[in-house]
């Protein structure tokens, strides 16, 4: 079972936090730590959740969420077309 992140809600305010922290002078490692947070992972959230919006962070979880329900819609159509396809090729 996949290992569950942190919430979007929460990462926009620990970068929030690492932004004030580097605004008062600190560098990105010491923001980082205090944040208790590597660097790598403040980077990679950054670049994916750097200029949202809190209530466009949650329009973001709600798009990504029915983007992966019609993902599985579209899979098992293509599955049940397949199954039929070759049920057709058996009768003629």
């Amino acid at each position: 079972m996949p290992r569950r992140g942190p919430q979007v809600e929460k990462i926009i305010e620990v970068l929030r936090r690492v932004e004030v922290l580097v605004s008062q002078g600190s560098t990105v490692a010491e923001a980082c730590r205090k944040a208790e947070l590597t660097e790598h992972t403040y980077y990679r959230w950054r670049k994916r959740y750097g200029g949202l919006r809190l209530d466009q962070a949650k329009r973001l979880k709600e798009l990504e969420s029915e983007n992966k329900r019609l993902k599985n819609i579209v899979a098992d159509l293509s599955l049940d077309n397949a199954i039929l396809r070759e049920a057709n090729l058996g009768n003629v």
